[in-house]
């Protein structure tokens, strides 16, 4: 069966087999036994366990499992499904997936409205990969890097991209003429509240349209609602998937350390592009 993956090394179409992907030129990636392929050359791996580990994986899916960022994923259905105009068949790419919890959605989303969508994912946590190949048994899913995916060129109809490091050259690349590209980014005033209790100064988020060589924006989804955090697990969870986990002081952390609930502000903004 032919995959949606092409060869990292020559770039040659992978088929798939039960245990194993190959391309004509006898490269050979073994499909983990929980569902992934790894897909990342040496020369493109600069840390011996990249991405996300277990714990902050764990921490992360049983955080979306509980609905705080459910507004979010329905927007993103939402939007792919009104500006979609490829065949009933799209192809999906999740750049960044993570544990899947938005390619799953998405996925199922476009399922139940008529389309029978393939769907692939990349990510560079194996830790990740194992969740989301079990949400979307039916899915592909690699470790790769985002700045060189394991895609033909102008072969997806959909690509998103929900907080995950932004490639747009290598975006625009796998797009087909006229496919989407939807761009989740913070709002001014995301995650407010968490911010007064970390810095003693915080600032709102900078806000912008940006332009990527061969895309156009065609609009923006703004996603605002408000949250009550309960737990403090759910608390420290949340910390640990924003940026504010790698430069907060010690002091900040430890007063959010000792809160049981939060109230806070969350916002989105989702760009989509149409690919020219």
């Amino acid at each position: 069966m032919k995959s949606l993956f092409c060869c990292p090394l020559c770039r040659e179409p992978l088929e798939r087999e039960e245990t194993r992907w190959f391309c004509p030129q006898r490269h050979s990636f073994d499909r983990a036994a929980a569902g992934y392929v790894h897909l990342l050359p040496a020369n493109q791996k600069h840390s011996k366990a990249p991405g996300d580990d277990r714990a902050m994986v764990a921490a992360r899916s049983a955080f979306l499992d509980r609905g705080y960022y459910q507004p979010l994923r329905e927007a993103l259905c939402q939007a792919v499904l009104s500006c979609l105009d490829s065949p009933r068949s799209p192809t999906l790419l999740d750049s960044g997936c993570g544990e899947g919890y938005y390619t799953a959605g998405l996925h199922q989303a476009l399922v139940q409205a008529g389309h029978q969508p393939r769907t692939a994912g990349v990510d560079l946590s194996k830790a990740a990969l194992r969740r989301a190949a079990k949400r979307l048994p039916q899915g592909e899913f690699a470790v790769a890097s985002v700045y060189h995916l394991p895609i033909a060129g102008k072969s997806a109809d959909v690509l998103t991209d929900i907080f995950s490091p932004l490639a747009a050259d290598e975006f625009a690349r796998v797009l087909r003429p006229g496919g989407l590209f939807c761009y989740a980014v913070p709002s001014a005033r995301h995650l407010w509240q968490m911010k007064e209790v970390l810095y003693p100064n915080p600032y709102e988020n900078p806000v912008r349209q940006e332009h990527y060589p061969g895309l156009v924006w065609i609009d923006v989804k703004e996603i605002r609602y408000t949250v009550k955090f309960g737990s403090n697990a759910d608390i420290m969870a949340l910390f640990h998937m924003t940026p504010y986990a790698w430069k907060t002081p010690k002091e900040g952390i430890s007063r959010l350390e000792h809160l049981d609930c939060l109230t806070c502000e969350v916002g989105f903004d989702l760009h989509l592009y149409r690919r020219m």
